[in-house]
């Protein structure tokens, strides 16, 4: 049997990692974490496959669009999560390569489509 897709959760607020962490695994996937720079950095340079990635925002510095370029040149997808809607986070996310925007607070039903669509491309 196949082990499910993992995801890269990128998340500073540790609670809201956990519950975006149970709420993935309680769907049928398997995750992996950062809640700082440090840690995507040694996620990115990690050996384990990473078929998709969710990167909120909130909490980061400019320095989080590096990460974004260094996903989008490996290949992973990933989905920007927004803490407010903003037309210029929107171009800045896809101008990184970015699938798309999520803005909070997450539409359960979307955010899985999203995540199945893009599992399947």
């Amino acid at each position: 049997m196949q082990a499910p897709p993992l995801i890269l959760t990128v998340e500073r607020n540790l609670r809201n990692l956990e519950l975006l962490n149970k709420f993935l695994t309680d769907n049928g996937f398997r995750t992996v974490s950062a809640a700082n720079m440090e840690e995507l950095d040694q996620r990115l340079l990690g050996s384990d496959p990473i078929a998709l990635a969710l990167v909120d925002l909130a909490g980061f510095d400019k320095g989080i669009w590096e990460r974004c370029d260094r996903l989008r040149q490996s290949g992973i997808p990933f989905l920007v999560i927004s803490p407010q809607p903003s037309p210029g986070t929107q171009r800045t996310g896809l101008a990184h390569g970015a699938s798309g925007i999520l803005v909070k607070p997450l539409v359960v039903k979307e955010l899985v489509g999203m995540i199945q669509n893009l599992m399947r491309t």
